[in-house]
């Protein structure tokens, strides 16, 4: 099965230019990535997904998740991350997927399971890794295949996605995976705060605002909110504002002192040291690298 899977993925990305890369499809949230090189930690959004190495490996994170051939990182809250290859070669390059999770197939599932997986407690971030095993293996390889026959993809996709959202919810993890579906979850609350904080990362972060709402206390919501994504609103929305401001440097070409007024910074002098820690050179030499290469969203 794993052998065919890898065919099958390099044979669509061999279509469709080939080398490294990102490469997007014809079903939204469904993308592949080659990449023939060790690349260092690259910051980026991170929605609810499903991410499987294929061949090679990644790790994501401050708390560095490892995940490797045949593993999948499965991501229950969005959140900004570090992300780097971390094995890979000309000879044998690091081959990934990441799939985006539906969040209203996932309850319909959750709906109809005969017995459904109760939610854990609230003790870990909502990053975990587990075994890619033959069933999600199957699940995968035939929504690769539907690629070939752009009529037959509304129709067998959704049927498609039902099938891994019932294996991820009857796994190993189904405690976790769950969490993203109730609509009364801790994950769910403070989900529904980031998705406001997203739509606002410009203005004064106000935690009583989005503890009301995720439903919760402002003591409460702050510590579900960092449990699950590892950092604090404010932290959050810090990272969220330099990635913005960076995606407007390098496509939109914002120098960096109207970039730090536009995301909501005061001072282009903080923005400056902040935007340094956090890519580890100042914006102008960070933007003239990344000009140099080819463009990638930040917030996507």
């Amino acid at each position: 099965m794993s052998a065919d899977l890898k065919q099958a993925l390099n044979g669509y990305m061999d279509a469709h230019g080939g080398g490294d890369g990102l490469f997007a499809t014809a079903i939204d949230g469904f993308f592949l990535m080659r990449s023939s090189t060790l690349s260092m930690p690259k910051p980026a959004i991170y929605r609810p997904a499903l991410c499987i190495i294929v061949d090679g490996a990644k790790q994501l994170g401050d708390r560095l998740f490892d995940y490797e051939a045949m593993q999948a990182l499965i991501i229950s809250v969005e959140m900004p991350a570090f992300g780097q290859v971390t094995k890979a070669s000309a000879e044998r390059p690091m081959i990934a997927i990441n799939l985006e999770l539906d969040v209203t197939i996932l309850r319909e599932v959750l709906e109809e399971m005969d017995a459904p997986p109760k939610p854990a407690g609230d003790g870990g971030p909502g990053v975990f890794v587990q075994e890619f095993g033959p069933e999600l293996q199957d699940c995968i390889l035939r929504l690769i295949r539907t690629l070939a026959t752009p009529k037959a993809i509304p129709i067998l996709h959704p049927a498609i996605m039902r099938e891994i959202s019932f294996w991820l919810l009857s796994g190993k993890n189904g405690d976790e995976v769950c969490k993203l579906a109730l609509p009364d979850s801790h994950t769910r609350r403070v989900a529904e705060a980031i998705y406001l904080l997203r739509g606002n990362f410009a203005d004064a972060v106000r935690v009583e605002k989005l503890a009301a709402a995720a439903r919760m206390s402002p003591s409460s919501f702050h510590q579900h909110f960092k449990i699950l994504t590892t950092m604090t609103p404010l932290q959050y929305q810090k990272q969220l504002r330099l990635l913005e401001a960076r995606r407007l440097m390098v496509t939109d070409g914002f120098n960096a002192a109207n970039a730090a007024y536009q995301v909501g910074y005061e001072s282009a002098s903080q923005f400056s040291r902040e935007y340094a820690r956090m890519f580890g050179t100042p914006p102008k030499r960070d933007i003239s690298e990344m000009k140099a290469m080819p463009a990638e969203p930040a917030i996507s």
